[in-house]
């Protein structure tokens, strides 16, 4: 016994392969394998043991396979999710231990599928065309088959010919049917959904030795290559390895491509299928941990905001790529989320990890084109510092990401301090629990979260960008202008002609580091030019606790008014408003000990609105958030500049604060022959220009004049320090 201890020890430790460690695990008995499990790398031993407690806790119930009754969320739905997993694992811990409890109680699992699945139709809870049999959708079917085909894999040649005709035969072979045949609409799109599916497909036939159901799912099911598994991989990513409808599904489309990749290269591995597109999978990969920040990914579009690199997704992906790679900054997420995978890849992290090989992923400031040509706009991320609580902005230039796409053309977002200090709402979704529709998507989420108001978004004329037709939004894009990512002065600019008629966005971010400053300021320019007059709201939404203004304004205390009546803002509850004729004010909150000031000019009056969501919600769908509105009726050019700045402290333990107040004593703003030229005084007399010309060529010198200040700079951009006497 204690031989067979040291042995499983020893062959992880030397990275061996899974039927290696399954030998030595066959000279233990099974009432020990928990022991030996704890001899493994600490990270595989404990991925073994919390897999055998699950699987052991569905074992002491025996196989419960209901007949399909319930949306998302409901007993069924969650039986079902739950037998998948228990199928995948329980195959797992037979592969890995060979004990044959597990082995049988898969089998016995499949064996009550292959009673119940030929028994079934449509979903009774189906919501659409896209309904699934043991699931209300498709989508949750092909998850279904992902999973149970691998567990099944490591079972099926130790079971009798009868056995597996049965399983192949009434479970895998009809659910490859549905999927493929008589769900035919999904599975030829371009989406996540199919991807699932084809991935589910083909992995089925390779197991069943089925070359047609292969080519089918690789290729389409009229095998002509324009749909299927390898043109998902052409389409739906970027050159740059970004995921057309964002990271919230770029996460989660991952397992399957990934997982369909590894038994490709497994199977057939002259495909080159990780070299396939310039090698795109794990470029997706890698460029899937650079959208997120303290480990939660930006929650674009119809995102749901607790998902993290903390998932099942990635661990199978940083698994699958650092097989593939041997990247050891790959090992320090894997070391991040805690957590492996039962295969000979999550070996090989496991015992790397232990040897100490890590190394940091390099978080950087990078532009990711979007589009399957990288000519469909772009998403910049711009950092400064390092750490958990470094600053990160985030500018939202990419396309609409189909149907869970949002209506927020250059939107943008900021994090501080380890936390999100100007917000995207996501989705407006509670997943798989019953209680909120099903799980489903909630009508809130089309009236509230897709609009153009609920993000930080101009908004014209009180609309949504595109009429809020996805039809022709997933037509159209922004332009990326101009991206740097030099120290001290990072900058995105985008622009959009066609988000409303007659109308040109420009919106340009800089991140400065300003002498006298100890955060870098976020500097925010946005113009919309149009011929006509129009009704100009941009909003911010921020999270935090208001402290203090500088305007005077009218506080709704009687009642509490609702912004408008449609496209978003019949769900904005006004609770001050301020006219300001000089356009110009200034907004503090705090949030985790640090406080933020807001500080703007337009260029002419504004109206501020102090906001929070949640009006006309009678089912409290939405999140009680506050925002502030700048709002600006011009005809010809409307401009707006501001500028984000954190500082200070507070430690309410110690009662202690420091610096509550803004360090910045005034923003003056000016447009002269194109270029934009904002003034910042700090309280100290210090004065720095922020000179925009929008050309990108870094040889070409500007000179503009402002009051008695001479501005000179070359390139896109620059700060120039002024003379403190001046003004």
């Amino acid at each position: 016994m204690k031989r067979a201890l040291l042995l499983a020890a020893a062959i992880t430790a030397l990275g061996h392969s899974q039927p290696a460690i399954a030998a030595a695990f066959q000279e233990a008995a099974s009432g020990t394998s928990a022991e030996a499990a704890s001899t493994l790398s600490p990270l595989y031993a404990a991925e073994l043991e919390r897999a055998r407690t699950f699987v052991d806790a569905m074992m002491a119930e025996g196989p419960v396979v209901p007949v399909p009754l319930d949306p998302g969320g409901g007993y069924t739905h969650e039986q079902h999710k739950r037998n998948f997993r228990a199928i995948y694992q329980g195959g797992q811990i037979y592969r890995i231990t060979g004990d044959e409890r597990y082995r049988d109680f898969v089998r016995d699992m499949l064996l009550d599928y292959a009673q119940l699945y030929p028994t079934l139709g449509d979903h009774p809870e189906r919501h659409d065309q896209y309904s699934g049999r043991i699931f209300w959708q498709v989508l949750n079917d092909a998850m279904w088959l992902v999973h149970a085909v691998q567990g099944y894999g490591d079972i099926r040649d130790t079971l009798t010919a009868s056995e597996r005709q049965r399983i192949d035969d009434n479970v895998f072979r009809p659910a490859a049917h549905f999927l493929s045949v008589e769900s035919v609409d999904t599975f030829d799109r371009i989406h996540n959904h199919a991807t699932w599916a084809t991935a589910g497909v083909g992995m089925t036939g390779y197991l069943l030795g089925d070359q047609d159901m292969v080519e089918r799912a690789l290729l389409g099911s009229e095998k002509s290559g324009e749909a299927g598994f390898l043109r998902q991989s052409e389409l739906l990513f970027s050159p740059d390895g970004y995921y057309t409808e964002g990271p919230y599904y770029q996460r989660f489309a991952l397992l399957p491509f990934l997982v369909f990749a590894n038994s490709i290269e497994e199977n057939e591995p002259e495909r080159g299928i990780f070299q396939h597109r310039d090698g795109i999978l794990l470029k997706a990969l890698r460029t899937t941990v650079q959208l997120s920040y303290q480990g939660y990914f930006f929650p674009f579009n119809d995102a749901i905001r607790d998902k993290s690199l903390r998932t099942a997704e990635l661990y199978e992906g940083i698994a699958i790529a650092y097989a593939q790679t041997r990247d050891p900054a790959l090992l320090s997420i894997a070391e991040f989320q805690g957590r492996t995978v039962l295969n000979d890849a999550g070996a090989t992290v496991a015992a790397d990890l232990a040897a100490g090989m890590a190394e940091p992923f390099p978080f950087r400031s990078l532009l990711l084109a979007d589009g399957p040509d990288g000519e469909q706009g772009a998403v910049a991320i711009l950092r400064q510092g390092e750490g958990p609580r470094h600053t990160v902005l985030v500018a939202k230039n990419s396309s609409q990401g189909m149907g869970h796409g949002h209506f927020d053309k250059l939107n943008w977002q900021l994090y501080d301090n380890g936390n999100e200090i100007i917000r995207d709402y996501g989705a407006a979704r509670f997943l798989n629990i019953e209680a909120k529709r099903g799980g489903r998507y909630l009508p809130e989420n089309t009236t509230w979260a897709k609009s153009t108001i609920a993000h930080n978004s101009l908004v014209v004329d009180e609309t949504s960008q595109f009429g809020g037709d996805v039809s022709i939004a997933n037509e159209l894009w922004p332009e990326q202008l101009y991206f740097s990512d030099a120290a001290g002065l990072q900058v995105s600019s985008a622009q959009i002609e066609s988000a409303y008629d007659g109308v040109t966005i420009r919106r340009t971010l800089i991140m400065p580091m300003i002498e006298g400053l100890e955060a870098p300021l976020v500097v925010d320019l946005v113009s919309a030019t149009s011929e006509g007059s129009h009704l100009y709201d941009l909003p911010l939404h921020y999270s935090g606790h208001i402290m203090e203004f500088d305007f005077d304004a009218r506080g709704n205390v009687a009642e509490r008014p609702v912004l408008g009546s449609d496209n978003g803002y019949q769900h904005i509850w006004v609770d001050a408003e301020a006219e300001l004729e000089d356009g110009r004010g200034a907004l503090t909150w705090i949030l985790d000990g640090r406080f933020y000031t807001y500080r703007f000019a337009g260029n002419g009056p504004l109206t501020a609105v102090l906001g929070e969501s949640g009006a006309n919600d009678p089912e409290f769908n939405l999140r009680r958030e506050p925002l502030i509105l700048l709002r600006a009726q011009r005809e010809g050019t409307a401009s707006f500049a501001s500028l984000i700045e954190a500082h200070g402290s507070y430690d309410g333990a110690a009662e202690q604060t420091l610096d509550s107040r803004s360090l910045v004593a005034g923003l003056d703003y000016t447009s002269i022959e194109g270029n934009d030229i904002v003034i910042v005084t700090l309280k100290t007399g210090a004065r720095y220009a922020i000179a925009v010309s929008h050309i990108s060529d870094p040889a070409l010198s500007h000179h503009v004049t402002v009051g008695t200040d001479h501005i000179m700079w070359s390139g896109f951009a620059a700060v120039v320090e002024l003379d403190a006497g001046e003004s």
